[in-house]
């Protein structure tokens, strides 16, 4: 899939995703010290509200759904819910979004999930349980059923299958010949899955796990199966830096974050983008990649609620819009080498 199949067609097409995003070099004295470049793969300006990796995996799911009710799963702070409701207000399309936690059903609507509402989607909420067994075909029936939404296009959750992992291979053929390593946040691995896939030979990709548990390679391997038959690109895990779990944090992540939105201007989104910066600073301090080396962080999404920076880049001198035709630096990183890094924070 190119850059403009991604964009998807039709309806998909007219609300004019930025495609291919901007690429964009930041000068860190982190990195630069160490004889390394870092580049900003900016996917969060794909689309102001289908935002990063979400445009890409669910244009193509979008496409296949051909006008049928969407339903698909989530967390009560899901992007990806909140992308599949507002794609569904933008398209016409009903949607419903099955959330973990039958709790949460007598309780107000904490902001995320009352975005989700106020774009159309009907909330569905199910026990924690048969939310874990929801890919069962007899668990998944009973929610369809109960949910009202037996015909529904059933999109998996984080959007991960092996249509979104298709649409993810634009993702690394954009920044093909543009890196020596491309680094990404990873949920469900989707986005690695097919990102690995586009960025082609000699060109490391790195995933860093929001989630703790070691259980991503083996689903990574298997959305390449399905989507290609077969084990694509080479890609590792680098897992110490997850903080204790999904949309877990600590006050040094929050810091860091912070500090790199003054640094450099680019809104860091909290769940994923924080952590894979965080550990790519301190993968830089360990010296896990190679002098003359060039390192491109993807950036998958944005704070919620969003900041009022749509504009594009922002403003910030540290950031330079990338050319398109500026090729690879020399040298080759070893971005999924581990080592004994703690989670301070990364050092200025």
């Amino acid at each position: 899939m190119t850059s403009s199949d991604a964009s998807g067609s039709g309806a998909l097409a007219g609300l004019r995703p930025r495609l291919p995003s901007p690429l964009c070099e930041v000068d860190d004295a982190r990195f630069g010290r160490r004889g390394v470049r870092l580049l900003l793969k900016r996917d969060d300006l794909i689309h102001p509200e289908l935002v990063g990796n979400k445009w890409r995996k669910l244009a193509p799911n979008l496409d296949e759904a051909a006008g049928r009710t969407v339903l698909t799963f989530g967390g009560a702070y899901s992007n990806h819910l909140r992308a599949t409701a507002a794609a569904g207000r933008l398209l016409g399309l009903r949607t419903v979004g099955v959330v973990r936690g039958q709790e949460l059903a007598g309780r107000p609507l904490n902001p995320s999930l009352a975005r989700c509402e106020a774009d159309g989607m009907r909330l569905h909420f199910v026990d924690r349980a048969a939310y874990r067994r929801k890919a069962e075909p007899e668990t998944l029936a009973a929610v369809l059923r109960a949910a009202d939404a037996e015909d529904a296009y059933v999109v998996p959750e984080g959007g991960s299958n092996s249509a979104a992992v298709r649409g993810c291979r634009a993702l690394g053929e954009e920044l093909a010949g543009h890196a020596d390593v491309i680094a990404v946040a990873c949920g469900t691995g989707g986005t690695l899955a097919g990102l690995a896939a586009g960025a082609g030979g000699g060109v490391r990709v790195l995933g860093v796990p929001v989630l703790r548990g070691g259980f991503l390679a083996e689903g990574i391997r298997a959305l390449q199966t399905g989507a290609f038959g077969g084990p694509r690109g080479d890609w590792s895990l680098e897992e110490r830096f997850h903080f204790g779990g999904y949309a877990r944090t600590a006050p040094e992540l929050e810091a860091f974050a912070a500090d790199f939105e003054h640094r450099h201007g680019v809104p860091v989104e909290r769940v994923y983008v924080a952590k894979l910066l965080y550990a790519l600073v301190a993968l830089a301090e360990e010296n896990a990649f190679s002098r003359g080396s060039t390192v491109a962080a993807v950036i998958t999404g944005r704070p919620f609620p969003e900041q009022n920076d749509w504009s594009g880049l922002g403003p910030g001198p540290a950031r330079r819009p990338l050319p398109r035709e500026r090729g690879r630096a020399g040298g080759k990183g070893r971005g999924g080498e581990t080592g004994g890094h703690g989670l301070g924070v990364p050092p200025s």
